[in-house]
């Protein structure tokens, strides 16, 4: 349902450029973070593994995106995980995160290299410290699309993420992916948590560079 009126063309008048300073509730993940302790755990054969993982996270602000009369400001991130004394990738992610301040609507959009992509939607006021989005298989709004091997075989119903910002700088996710699996008889919940310290500060986009 269309919200923004009968003109769906007209951008905003008098955008502000500068992000860093309109990401709302997405204030505190900007910049380039890492984690040590995280845990993931996941489906395998002979049940499920724990893994703990070393998290980087770099987080940079885009211009302001408009749709017609619909504007974000957000967050260009790329996830990179490995195993404790690794250099292997672990895990690979990249994607964005957009908070639209008319609505209070917040966006993850993510996508993997073993062919999977969602995009993940929730509300939050502006100065909220938690948050969720949910993704679930089947929405056209927030949806997941999988590869035909994942599809059939360790097919993802749900992906849902809480985001908590604490009073120190540091932020923490959990993250809840629910599959289901060629195989077993109940959805798998496939889990990962971390939280993340900051070692590095963001760039501002290009138009408040200029």
């Amino acid at each position: 349902m269309n919200t923004y009126g009968d003109d769906i063309y007209t951008e905003p008048a008098d955008i502000d450029v500068h992000t860093l300073r309109n990401l709302g509730p997405l204030t505190a993940l900007a910049g380039c973070f890492q984690g040590t302790r995280g845990l993931d755990v996941n489906p395998k054969a002979d049940g499920p593994r724990r893994q703990v993982f070393v998290e980087t996270i770099d987080l940079e602000p885009i211009d302001p995106q408009a749709n017609g009369p619909q504007l974000f400001y957000g967050l260009r991130y790329h996830t990179h995980i490995v195993k404790p004394d690794e250099v292997e990738t672990y895990h690979d992610q990249v994607g964005y995160w957009l908070w639209e301040p008319a609505t209070g609507a917040i966006l993850q959009s993510l996508s993997i290299p073993r062919g999977q992509t969602a995009l993940a939607m929730g509300r939050a006021a502006k100065d909220a410290k938690s948050f969720e989005l949910i993704a679930r298989r089947g929405e056209t709004t927030n949806g997941i699309c999988s590869n035909p091997f994942l599809e059939d075989t360790f097919r993802t119903i749900e992906y849902r993420i809480r985001v908590t910002v604490h009073g120190d700088g540091t932020w923490s996710y959990e993250e809840d992916t629910v599959l289901l699996v060629s195989g077993q008889k109940e959805p798998f919940h496939h889990t990962d948590r971390n939280t993340l310290v900051k070692i590095g500060e963001p760039t501002p986009n290009p138009l408040a560079r200029g």
